[in-house]
């Protein structure tokens, strides 16, 4: 007769174990994999399939460890949970390793009911991450069914791979390349976004009223929104469509009370008050209007608002935040600094004559349209602009736009001029989209422009390509070759796609024509630009890498336009950056250095470098009004405050105009005209009123909804339960040395250190060729690991959600229950040591507790399994036991053989204690009940705001414990040893 499985107990079939669902029968099970998903619950049928209680067979006495088996084979059995003991029920599963300020956010969303939350970390410190952790929790809990990530379509994919190989989310992408496919797929008036339950999706795509009803009908109750300031207005700017659309979709997604909603920016002000207003009604819509002034509005606000600086986090939990000691202190290693370094060029003669002589068509072109319409004047400015922005960027720019006609020309109006030029011409810090915008603009007006004059300009820019000619291009050349010396890889940064393509082509090698480049022959130069898929930009960036190969001699520089200036993380692979073209909004600086200022960056010091014309009439103001303004505004704030579009929109026209009306000649007197002094004093007053704002809001409403007290007890309890750095430090250590590995140390000041893996089993290899690359387990090649957990690729970082230890974890833990396994064997069920570390025998117990927990939810109770292992000790014989503290068992782990223990011997000694187990039965039951109230507490603890949440819950252990490993130690003194052992 089959046996009867009651809900949440564990049973083993089909080669795996499974949590038994409340919806089974006697005759049929239904099972959810353990640490799997609601979409791998499977029905099993008793009669036909073999199903048996998931348990371990009892530890063998004649397989005896050495004194390292039973940290070992603690340390491999807690890698391997998935559904690890805690009040995190995802923690255990996911594939990264948060710090502890990365908890914060999860803390605040466990709180709330329905979790709405604006996350305005600064740049690097890991936003995508913390709202990872709480999307991961909330499925993880049955809180949310379902997840849409809203994001630009540049970021979609580096999205999809984040959530799928962090947090084990598979999401369909769904853009406007993507779209068609899936819809083929569907049933008949079925909806894409019921059919796929976690989706990423194009903000820009999904605006238009055509997609934002449907997605708004059958939306996710868990909504993600990235760059979420792209999304609203101040109430006083003039708005675009775009920028209305998007504000529309996101309030009609925000009015469904019962979605949970994470708005994420690093930039929520957007230098506007008021802007920052909507933003927060988006979360909830009393903040849109509540007194911040009063205790009330801030009390509400601290709910739902987390901003910190990295000068908040760098170091964390220590006696400066209020812990008794440093014992949890957490040391995050962001860059110290940025190095800044304003290097100027000049224009030679030929450069020089070209640009006056652009400068006066430019301008002769834009008088004469004054003359004609409103219309002709707009599509002129925007050519005037466009000409004079590319020919300050590279010959080759140039020449494409004076051969190219202008996207503003084919405008019907002054307005759709406009809403055609300024994206191609202006550098808007939220523009709606990057894609595109890094084009050659184009100059040419009109049918009856002077097409002649035109390319008589386009054929004299192309001459002057080349460092003879092109000054800017020599200058650069000088910069890198120092950066390269002192070890750097840089990323030089261009406006234009043309720009781009030309520096790659000066400066790479190529192989073909066996030209050496200037920049020698181990510097990999590539480029990036917007002519490529976000996917491929990506492969192309890793190809580079791959490249340049592991050689210390060798270099890396990226050639880049501004599509990879957002949300693409760079700083495993470079450390420095060129603004080869300055940027006309200093935001946009401020999002290319980011892309490797940033946590996982390996250099304390980032070196920037921008270049800037001498000469050209237009670099060195944009410098001084807008750049340096905001590198100084950064350095006093330590956060980096938005210029107002408009504002830095403002003065860059004051500066074309004059050039216009006078001249590259006479633009120091500039500075002194009426409309450049409007324009400046408008832009001091209003950014540094927005500074004051930000100041005032950072310190006013700093994240104080969670005390740093709060954040060391769980992070306590997750070490506790999982394990931390310094224990999967040396489990990695002693297993590859165990098993056969060459281990490298990476130098006396760092704990780093490499080994080569070809003596290990093959077993290993095969599994580790999955996390670093056949090739490398092929040709034994040196796997660095690392401390930190921000490593690069082809690293290993040293905490338990790494692949590398993970597999290692499974191949200890399967060899030491498999007795009949071949080769070594370094973490064994049993042991025998004879120590000075105790002074009577005493054994050491390796238990695994499992616990059935009831989570409330608001689709139902969830029946869910959490793991935990902990080690148990005891003095004398198991039926006359002395139990010691958590303390003295753990510290046995350290203790070291002071003798060789005879082998006949210590088989007897084992079986003696073995066979006598189930006298201690009582007592591991005992412990298990006590586990389990603290489990119980500790979920009741992180949901404590929300007495909904923690209704209904409860915690079980499941009876009898398995004792997985027993470990006897005996004093080396003779006659103490007699005298124990009765």
């Amino acid at each position: 007769m089959a046996l009867t499985y009651s809900a949440g107990s564990l049973v083993k079939a089909r080669g795996r174990e499974w949590v038994v669902l409340p919806e089974s029968k006697p005759d049929l099970l239904v099972l959810r994999p353990l640490g799997g998903s609601d979409d791998d619950i499977a029905a099993v049928f008793p009669v036909f399939e073999t199903v048996e209680e998931a348990r371990f067979a009892a530890p063998e006495p004649t397989d005896l460890g050495d004194q390292r088996a039973a940290g070992l084979l603690r340390t491999a059995l807690r890698v391997g949970f998935r559904s690890g003991a805690g009040p995190f029920r995802s923690l255990a599963g996911i594939a990264v390793e948060p710090r502890a300020y990365q908890l914060v956010p999860l803390l605040m969303a466990l709180r709330q009911k329905t979790v709405r939350m604006l996350i305005s970390d600064d740049v690097g410190i890991g936003k995508t991450v913390e709202s990872g952790l709480i999307a991961s929790e909330l499925l993880a809990q049955g809180e949310a069914t379902g997840l849409a990530v809203l994001c630009s379509p540049a970021l979609a994919e580096q999205w999809q791979q984040e959530l799928r190989s962090k947090f084990g989310i598979d999401a369909e992408l769904v853009l406007s390349s993507t779209v068609t496919r899936l819809e083929r797929g569907l049933d008949l008036g079925q909806s894409l976004f019921d059919r796929y339950p976690h989706v990423i999706v194009s903000t820009d795509f999904i605006k238009s009223t055509r997609h934002r009803d449907d997605f708004v009908r059958h939306c996710p109750d868990l909504v993600i929104v990235d760059e979420a300031h792209t999304c609203v207005a101040a109430d006083d700017t003039k708005t675009g469509t775009q920028n209305q659309l998007r504000y529309e979709l996101l309030r009609r997604v925000a009015e469904d009370k019962d979605r949970h909603l994470l708005l994420v920016t690093a930039t929520p002000h957007s230098g506007k008050e008021s802007a920052f207003r909507n933003l927060l009604g988006l979360v909830k819509p009393e903040l849109a209007s509540v007194d911040l002034e009063s205790e009330a509005g801030r009390k509400l606000l601290a709910q739902h608002f987390v901003a910190r600086k990295r000068a908040d986090v760098r170091r964390y939990l220590t006696k400066a935040d209020g812990l008794a000691d440093d014992s949890l202190a957490e040391r995050t290693a962001f860059p110290s600094d940025r190095y800044f370094k304003d290097e100027t060029y000049k224009l030679s003669p030929e450069y020089r004559a070209l640009l006056d002589d652009a400068i006066a068509y430019a301008s002769e072109r834009v008088e004469e349209a004054d003359g004609r319409g409103r219309r002709e004047a707009r599509i002129a400015w925007w050519s005037a602009i466009a000409l004079l922005r590319s020919l300050v960027s590279s010959p080759r720019a140039a020449s494409q736009t004076l051969r190219t006609r202008s996207a503003a020309a084919v405008a019907a109006s002054a307005e759709e001029a406009d809403k055609l030029g300024a994206p191609l011409n202006s550098d808007a810090a939220d523009s709606d989209s990057m894609e595109g915008m890094d084009v050659a603009p184009g100059a040419e007006t009109a049918e009856d422009a002077p097409r002649s004059r035109l390319a008589e300009l386009a054929d004299r820019a192309a001459q002057l390509e080349g460092p003879a000619r092109d000054l800017k291009l020599k200058a650069l050349l000088k910069h890198l070759k120092s950066l390269l010396a002192d070890g750097y890889h840089p990323i030089v940064f261009c406006r234009y796609i043309p720009t781009a393509k030309y520096l790659a082509e000066q400066l790479a090698n190529d192989p073909e024509s066996k030209k050496r480049g200037p920049l020698g022959a181990k510097t990999v130069v590539k480029a990036v630009t917007g002519e490529l898929s976000p996917q491929q930009r990506i492969d192309n960036i890793e190809a580079l890498a791959t490249e340049a190969g592991e050689d210390a001699a060798a270099r890396r520089v990226l050639i880049a336009t501004d599509c990879l200036s957002e949300g693409v993380n760079l700083q495993h692979h470079f450390d420095a950056v060129i603004h080869y073209d300055l940027a006309w909004n200093p935001t946009r600086h401020d999002q290319r250095e980011g892309r490797v200022d940033r946590y996982g960056q390996k250099r304390d010091e980032v070196r920037v470098i921008t270049l800037y014309g001498d000469d050209n009439g237009i670099d060195g103001k944009v410098l001084e009004v807008l750049i340096k303004k905001h590198r100084q505004i950064k350095k006093d704030l330590g956060i980096s405050v938005s210029v107002p579009d408009e504002l830095s929109t403002g003065v860059t026209d004051a500066i074309v105009e004059w050039l216009l009306m006078r001249g590259r000649e006479d633009d120091g007197a500039l500075f002194g005209a009426d409309a450049f002094k409007v324009s400046t004093a408008k832009l001091d007053s209003d950014w540094n009123s927005a500074a004051e704002r930000e100041t005032t809001s950072r310190s006013r409403f700093a994240q104080r909804s969670i005390h740093p007290e709060e954040v060391a007890r769980e992070v306590a309890a997750v070490r506790e339960a999982l394990g931390g750095t310094g224990e999967v430090e040396t489990f990695v250590r002693e297993s590859l040395g165990a098993l056969g590995a060459v281990l490298r140390d990476a130098g006396e000041t760092t704990p780093d250190f490499t080994a080569q893996v070809g003596g290990t089993p093959a077993g290993l290899r095969d599994a580790l060729a999955t996390a670093v690359g056949a090739e490398v387990i092929e040709r034994d090649r040196p796997i660095p690991f690392r401390n930190d957990p921000a490593v690069a690729r082809g690293e290993v970082a040293l905490v338990r959600t790494d692949p590398v230890v993970g597999a290692l974890a499974s191949h200890v833990l399967n060899s030491a229950l498999d007795t009949e396994a071949d080769g070594a064997r370094p973490a064994r069920r049993c042991g025998v040591v004879t120590t000075d570390a105790v002074s009577t025998r005493t054994t050491l117990l390796l238990v695994r507790y499992r616990f059935h927990l009831t989570l409330p939810s608001r689709s139902g109770e969830k029946q869910l399994v959490a793991e935990d292992a902990r080690l148990l000790a005891f003095e004398g014989s198991p039926k006359n036991a002395v139990w010691l503290s958590q303390e003295r068992a753990a510290a046995l782990l350290g203790a070291t053989a002071s003798e060789n223990t005879d082998p006949h011997f210590g088989e007897r000694m084992m079986k003696r204690v073995l066979d006598q187990l189930p006298e201690t039965t009582d007592q591991l039951e005992s412990y298990g009940d006590e586990l389990a109230a603290e489990l119980d507490a500790s979920h009741r603890r992180v949901r404590q705001a929300s007495g909904e949440i923690v209704r209904g819950l409860s915690v079980t252990a499941q009876k009898p414990a398995d004792v997985l490993g027993a470990y006897l130690y005996l004093p080396a003194n003779p006659a103490a040893a007699s005298g124990a052992s009765a």
